[in-house]
């Protein structure tokens, strides 16, 4: 059975900024689940038994080879894809990087990293990500939100 296909996935996501304000942005590859060639904040999958926080880690240092604290959360997106017959809830973490620079570990789930301002994304946003930076624009707004450090 397929998470997100044959039951709904529950995913986690990482809004990794960098101290000047620029965002962590990655594009999709060839194997992706879904919305190949889309740029998305990273994250993955949550495995049966693992702790979001957890999956988040594991899944960032897999694909990238850092390592992350984790901040706030930003939100929680339920999109259903239909173009892909998937279904998934993702929990999204605003994040910093603590050790490592990022690399593409997985080619074939990723083509393209880079850094970002907000108002300079790089191409058309997976699903996901389009909600997850509408809610970073307004976490960055909200003075009643602790901002991470």
């Amino acid at each position: 059975m397929e998470p997100g296909v044959d039951y709904i996935g529950v995913g986690v996501g990482a809004v990794i900024v960098a101290e000047d304000g620029r965002l962590f942005l990655a594009k999709r590859g060839p194997e992706a689940r879904a919305e190949r060639g889309l740029w998305e904040f990273p994250g993955g999958t949550v495995e049966f038994g693992e702790s979001l926080s957890d999956a988040l880690r594991r899944e960032i240092d897999e694909e990238y080879g850092i390592e992350i604290s984790i901040g706030n959360m930003l939100d929680v997106v339920d999109i259903f894809l239909s173009e892909d017959r998937q279904h998934w809830v993702s929990v999204t973490y605003i994040c910093r990087i603590i050790s490592g620079v990022p690399s593409i570990r997985e080619r074939e789930k990723c083509t393209e990293i880079g850094w970002f301002f907000p108002d300079e994304m790089p191409g058309k946003l997976s699903r996901f990500s389009e909600e997850n930076l509408r809610h970073y624009e307004h976490y960055l707004q909200d003075a009643s939100f602790d901002h991470i450090s």
